[in-house]
């Protein structure tokens, strides 16, 4: 009698980290979620992996400019359900202040992180978290694709 076949993996994979509120801290959420979207089968230089790593970087950035509070770390929480083909992304911070979209000004170097996910991600929001602060999610689509070899 032959055992029932299970998946060698689970259909939802997930990736956490703490990361300081810094400008270096937010990059390197950045590059570890595009490592981890390669690992996961999607590689660099496609749009589900480019978009997704755009969301994260904005997310992060303005947890470590905007959401920052001295001496606190703000986290990352990646998850991909493969079943359903989206990837969520979530960033605490430990700052009370909710994100505001701003229409920025043409020439402004600064303003377009809320537009930027509104346009990459299919819905984000913002929820309160276990202590002080709070989370800033979005969702985006991804197509299912096979584990790597």
């Amino acid at each position: 009698m032959q055992a029932p076949h299970t998946p060698s993996s689970p259909s939802v994979r997930s990736f956490a980290q703490r990361f300081s509120a810094t400008r270096r801290g937010a990059r390197l959420a950045r590059l570890l979620v595009a490592h981890q979207l390669t690992a996961w089968g999607h590689p660099y230089g496609t749009p589900p992996h480019d978009a997704v790593a755009l969301v994260v970087g904005e997310l992060a950035a303005n947890a470590a400019l905007h959401g920052r509070v001295p001496g606190r770390d703000f986290a990352l929480h990646l998850t991909w359900d493969a079943r359903d083909g989206v990837i969520r992304v979530e960033v605490s911070d430990t700052h009370p202040a909710q994100p505001t979209r701003v229409v920025p000004v043409s020439d402004a170097d600064h303003g377009r992180g809320l537009v930027l996910i509104e346009a990459f991600a299919t819905r984000w929001g913002v929820r309160d978290r276990v202590g002080p602060g709070k989370t800033v999610w979005a969702e985006c689509a991804l197509p299912n694709r096979p584990d790597p070899l």
